[in-house]
């Protein structure tokens, strides 16, 4: 894969590392976008089909992303909340427990709490390890410790929203097999980026926030729900899920069965008729390119700046434990004004906390740029 920085409107001279805080639009898709407000002054030139026509191109491509076999499992949500609180609403925790990791996303978070104070159950976070030599390994080690006959559902991501920490959810999915547990996927941070397949990790369910590695807008998302929560019961009750509900002539022969699959639990006015072209064009970008080549990109362009920062000391995740899309840098010396200083002078966006720089490359960048960060951290460490 070449790289494609001429999709997006990034100035010269911005060094933007920082997609995981979130992604750069491509043009076509704002293009999409503008007309699709346009769209809107005039109203008699829409149909009937525009309501469900691009969702169900958009479901079909997610599903193709992440290799589901059947669409009909995949909904439109307007956030990873959204999805959470869905999956939470059908799952029973009554005195078992809720695993998940430690500094996790707050959106696949609070609801378990809510679920877990409402049905006498409790919260059971994995910690990451102390010290970092081997972090990951570690890590993932405890989790599949932690998974017991008392673990009633495992909440957690891909890769750890903070420091890209890559987690083994084939081996994740298999431990809570063996004890009866529900494993619910917060895909946001890799899913796009990072190869994603249904049918190798058989989740029970993953949602994923659109406006960061699926490059599109703000305000739409997509979820996944595995067989086991057809019959379950959505946060809303809306009518274009109900069966029949093409047929506008008929809105009020009132139906009680769903459409197929899962999507009684997708949102009101999913058919969004701004943000639902610009996310579909974004999806189908992706699949042109191939999620595998966009992770291996990354993994090219940042490869030898990497083994550069380790030798010089600072601390980055081993290679199988880490995301090439999404990692953290770490080294006790930083001072992080003086960083904070140069990176803005240098015009390189990354997300510094603390001792820890989260550096989130695309394709849009080059291996020199990595290089350039790679110069700014050692100039204020080694200063």
């Amino acid at each position: 894969m070449q790289n494609q920085r001429s999709h997006f409107d990034i100035p010269e001279g911005i060094n933007y590392l920082n997609g995981a805080y979130m992604s750069p639009m491509l043009k076509e898709i704002a293009q999409i976008g503008e007309a699709a407000v346009r769209k809107k002054l005039r109203p008699f030139d829409s149909s009937v089909d525009d309501f469900f026509t691009d969702y169900r191109s958009l479901r079909q491509e997610f599903a193709r992303m992440i290799n589901a076999p059947d669409p009909d499992q995949v909904v439109v949500v307007p956030s990873v909340s959204y999805g959470i609180s869905s999956f939470a609403k059908n799952l029973n925790v009554r005195g078992k427990e809720i695993l998940v990791l430690q500094d996790q996303f707050p959106s696949n978070y609070y609801p378990w709490e809510v679920l877990a104070r409402e049905q006498d159950g409790k919260i059971k976070t994995v910690k990451a390890p102390s010290g970092l030599e081997e972090r990951g390994s570690r890590w993932n080690q405890e989790i599949l410790s932690a998974i017991n006959q008392n673990t009633a559902v495992v909440a957690m991501s891909h890769t750890h929203w903070a420091d890209g920490t890559r987690f083994d959810l084939k081996a994740i999915r298999q431990r809570t097999l063996e004890v009866g547990a529900k494993l619910i996927i917060d895909g946001t941070q890799s899913v796009g980026a990072l190869p994603f397949d249904v049918q190798e990790i058989q989740p029970d369910g993953l949602v994923c926030a659109g406006y960061k590695w699926l490059m599109g807008p703000y305000g739409l998302g997509l979820a996944y729900f595995s067989p086991s929560f057809n019959e379950g019961k959505p946060l809303e009750e809306n009518w274009i899920n109900r069966k029949n509900s093409e047929d506008f002539t008929g809105l009020v022969d009132y139906e009680t069965e769903y459409q197929p699959g899962a999507q009684r639990f997708g949102m009101g006015e999913q058919s969004n008729f701004v943000l639902m072209p610009m996310l579909l064009a974004a999806l189908r970008k992706i699949n042109e390119w191939g999620v595998e080549n966009i992770q291996s990109y990354c993994k090219k362009i940042s490869q030898e700046p990497i083994e550069q920062l380790k030798q010089f000391g600072f601390w980055v995740e081993d290679e199988p434990y880490r995301a090439s899309h999404l990692f953290g840098i770490r080294n006790n010396e930083i001072d992080a004004r003086a960083l904070g200083r140069e990176l803005e002078l240098n015009k390189i966006y990354v997300s510094v906390r603390g001792n820890s720089i989260r550096v989130s490359p695309y394709v849009h960048n080059t291996e020199e740029q990595l290089f350039q960060l790679v110069e700014v951290l050692k100039s204020v460490t080694y200063a």
